[in-house]
């Protein structure tokens, strides 16, 4: 009988990394452990720790992860791809994009760390508002303006040559003054699933392009926009389309979107059979070409409130009833107030 091997052991409280001083684990996801710290001001941050628990093990109250010989090289082909996504997202400063103040080794390991976030992700409010059986997650021009914003970020990184590869409804954020961020970057999950031989998938079913199941396949700005076609369909639909190896058996996509006709515009459902087209050079192959056409329908936007009002106004009557929650995700913390 095999027994579940034990997940590695966050730090505790109070733990002193670098300048900062562990409040508490916030998360722990395949790739790392999130904590609350705070800095030697006393200002809140949060610290990401790569620590893949598919390679290390870490015994309570110790620092250093433990890495099998055999895993070794593994471990520190990952750790390196965290780094340099550390320093890469480092040099980006955009509202849109999680700011990532500090980076530095230690423990044998490397440490992140990022502003820190107060309010909730867009996969939060998708599931609220699966849960009062609403005719609409969102707005058309809700939908329209929060991923104009998300996409001016995500911009931004793919001109620094880089790309997000974790784009879904669980890593944009939208904060509680009003901001829509993403979150959670992939780099060091893509390197050690096409490097390693891993039998559990390394991307989030519905969202990862079709190019992300193979390892010689090219990866660029498309494969995030499919990304982004995935999470304008969760939405309108309230959930995740099906996955790139269920839609290239039997492709149900332009039927789903069929029965949203007349609840979003034509154009809109264009645009997401667009992003999610299974092949790579059917869809925009820039960022700028999806923002065009996004912003077509621009003229209609009366008000000028801000993505987050608007995504907030119409859950204001349900995040009542959540105040007690205290959800975690990601690279963020997430309190509702």
């Amino acid at each position: 009988m095999t027994t579940q091997k034990a997940k590695p052991a966050p730090l505790p409280p109070d733990t002193v990394i670098g300048d900062y001083r562990v409040v508490r684990k916030v998360s722990a996801g395949g790739f790392g452990v999130v904590y609350l710290a705070t800095d030697k001001e006393g200002q809140q941050v949060a610290v990401k720790e790569y620590l893949p628990s598919s390679l290390a093990t870490r015994n309570p109250g110790e620092l250093n992860p433990q890495v099998p010989p055999e895993k070794l090289s593994l471990y520190r082909l990952g750790l390196k791809s965290f780094f340099e996504e550390g320093r890469a997202l480092a040099q980006i400063s955009h509202p849109s994009v999680v700011s990532v103040m500090n980076f530095f080794r230690e423990n044998e390991t490397v440490y992140m760390v990022m502003n820190y976030l107060e309010g909730g992700t867009l996969q939060d409010f998708i599931i609220t508002a699966r849960d009062l059986k609403r005719q609409k997650v969102f707005r058309e021009s809700t939908i329209r303006s929060l991923f104009d914003e998300i996409l001016r970020g995500l911009r931004i990184v793919h001109q620094h040559k880089m790309l997000h590869l974790d784009i879904k409804p669980a890593n944009i954020f939208i904060t509680d003054d009003n901001k829509a961020v993403m979150i959670d970057f992939g780099a060091a999950r893509e390197v050690l699933s096409k490097e390693g031989n891993f039998i559990r998938p390394m991307y989030t079913p519905g969202f990862a392009a079709p190019e992300m199941y193979r390892r010689d396949a090219a990866m660029g700005p498309w494969t995030d926009i499919y990304a982004m076609g995935a999470c304008i369909y969760a939405s309108m639909q309230g959930y995740p389309p099906n996955d790139a190896p269920q839609r290239l058996e039997k492709d149900r996509l332009s039927l789903a979107l069929s029965r949203l006709r007349g609840v979003y515009s034509d154009n809109l459902i264009e645009v997401v059979e667009w992003c999610m087209s299974l092949d790579a050079l059917s869809r925009p192959q820039s960022v700028f070409a999806l923002q065009k056409e996004l912003s077509r329908e621009s003229e209609r936007r009366y008000t000028k409130l801000s993505v987050g009002e608007k995504v907030r106004m119409q859950f204001d009557n349900i995040v009542g009833d959540k105040k007690e929650r205290n959800t975690n995700i990601g690279g963020a913390e997430v309190k509702p107030k």
